[in-house]
């Protein structure tokens, strides 16, 4: 007997490693041993593979087996790791050809009757195979629609492990089995919800088109029924589609995080909202064995909107400070660190006070000063000094309901034009630059020379600045929203044609000061 030999892929956050799978008997007492760190999912694989070998015909001998996992020193989690495991033993048992699994990644898991059954992250797992150099990848019949997402790589679907044997040359005559499929759906696009549902409250959806054309984050703040849920669960509706290289992170978290991918790619930005009672390990992602993504890491590429922020724990709120500076989750484990990409836009929403009734035309407060102060003082100050947009949000009154209903209201299709055009505008006069968004460029850019802004435009944040009005990061938030008002006014103006692109004016620093310091003003 020879030692078998093959490939699969351990995955540590949206990182691949290739993992080789080395399997060899020797003449002792009957035994499976399985070593290379293995969790306790991975441990009962020898279970799993005797059981489905012996239910596929493909007895394996009585002897000790060894099944090594390499690198010996990286962490390797999940049942994924079945089917190579399974045909190492049955090259090194002489059933199957070593030469030919030497030269495929597989991945899946086996069922007690042989049958394959798909796994979580064959998306990801199958991306690393590429990057390897791997030309085959073998997996489960019910992920075969997701692999074959990943361009330049071969993917060979099979239902059972006698089928996968067969492929690799066992001499076995083929036995049709009902193949394990996933569920079926995918990422779901909500059409139905439109900015023309929302009547009153202008200077709102204005903000949120403004938000959806610069990346920028905001914070509704106002009494229940003012309308800040639906406007930000129209927010992804404004955004335009996703470019390739985000459609496959966007759609490999989702397969990470267990969910249905289907047959393409997932091209609209996600959404995600989260319960108040949600941990740091919900929202950013975590474990104890396994690391998984959070909720801010399945809205990356879309909108994490979280409802009645003070009620979330302050300690999970301000986990989300790091990643809305960097872009980038890092969770920290004693033997592994796993990232996860944090590119989302977030949308705080939240009530003036307990009652919710402080400021509100048609109601009366009953909170003592002091509880208002403490409930939104939840929402500490450094996280909300990284939120762009800062808006007060009203309840409608009787006579603009009739106005509404009588008036045409903006569309989210058309205002979606208006972000794509003005995103064009931006990612043109960003072209030399490694940012395509306003809300990516940092402030020593925005007030270099090239940013061509006079002491007159600037001269109402500087004196916000120097009275203790704005922190030099509010300034500099400030700067990106400034530069997104401008390019909306360039690309509905004869300008965008021209592809000119004209720095802000001080109307325009004036109005970005106003969506930033409405909640104070």
């Amino acid at each position: 007997m020879t030692v078998g030999r093959t490939h699969a892929v351990a995955l540590l956050g949206l990182q691949g490693a290739i993992v080789e799978i080395e399997a060899d008997y020797s003449s002792q007492l009957p035994k499976f041993v399985i070593i290379g760190l293995p969790d306790a999912a991975l441990g009962e694989a020898r279970d799993r593979v005797l059981a489905a070998a012996a239910n596929s015909g493909c007895e394996l001998p009585s002897r000790r087996l060894t099944v090594n996992l390499s690198p010996a020193a990286l962490p390797k989690q999940g049942s994924g790791f079945d089917l190579g495991i399974a045909l190492a033993t049955l090259a090194a048992a002489g059933i199957v050809q070593p030469e030919s699994i030497d030269r495929v990644v597989h991945l899946g898991e086996l069922g007690l009757d042989g049958r394959l059954r798909p796994i979580t992250g064959i998306l990801p797992a199958v991306s690393a195979a590429a990057s390897a150099g791997f030309a085959t990848v073998m997996v489960p019949t019910g992920n075969a629609e997701e692999a074959a997402l990943v361009p330049g790589i071969r993917v060979m679907p099979v239902a059972s492990l006698r089928d996968a044997a067969i492929w690799h040359g066992a001499e076995f005559d083929p036995i049709p089995v009902d193949p394990i499929m996933l569920p079926e759906g995918g990422a779901a696009e909500d059409d139905r919800l439109d900015l023309a549902d929302i009547i009153g409250n202008e200077d709102a959806i204005e903000a949120m088109v403004v938000a959806a054309a610069g990346g920028h984050h905001a914070f509704l703040l106002g009494p229940p029924g003012s309308g800040k849920t639906m406007l930000a669960a129209r927010l992804p509706g404004l955004l335009p589609d996703l470019d390739p290289a985000t459609a496959l992170e966007v759609s490999s978290i989702r397969s990470l995080s267990g969910l249905a991918v289907g047959r393409s790619l997932v091209v609209r930005p996600p959404f995600e909202a989260p319960h108040h009672t949600a941990t740091a390990a919900a929202l950013i992602g975590g474990g104890s064995k396994q690391i998984r993504p959070g909720a801010a890491a399945r809205a990356s590429g879309g909108v994490l909107f979280l409802d009645e922020a003070p009620e979330f724990n302050s300690s999970v709120l301000d986990a989300l400070r790091q990643p809305l500076e960097s872009g980038v989750i890092s969770i920290h484990r004693a033997n592994a660190i796993a990232h996860y990409p944090g590119r989302f836009q977030l949308i705080l929403a939240a009530n003036p006070c307990p009652c919710g009734q402080y400021g509100a035309r048609d109601s009366e407060c009953t909170c003592p000063p002091s509880a208002r102060r403490r409930y939104l003082g939840r929402l500490s100050g450094p996280l909300l000094d990284r939120i762009d947009i800062q808006l007060r949000v009203q309840r409608i009154t009787s006579a603009q309901l009739k106005l509404g209903n009588e008036t045409p209201r903006t569309t989210t299709a058309r205002s979606r034009e208006r972000v794509v055009a003005a995103r064009a505008v931006a990612a043109e006069r960003l072209s030399a630059t490694p940012w395509r968004l306003n809300s990516q460029v940092p402030g020593s850019w925005l007030r270099g020379p090239q940013a061509r802004l006079s002491a007159v435009v600037t001269a109402s944040i500087d004196r916000a600045l120097e009275r203790g009005g704005i922190t030099m990061r509010g300034y500099d938030r400030v700067l990106r929203l400034a530069w997104t008002l401008s390019d909306l006014d360039c690309a509905d103006s004869d300008a965008a044609d021209s592809g000119a692109a004209p720095p802000p004016t001080a109307d325009h620093i004036g109005r970005a000061l106003y969506l930033r310091k409405a909640i104070s003003s």
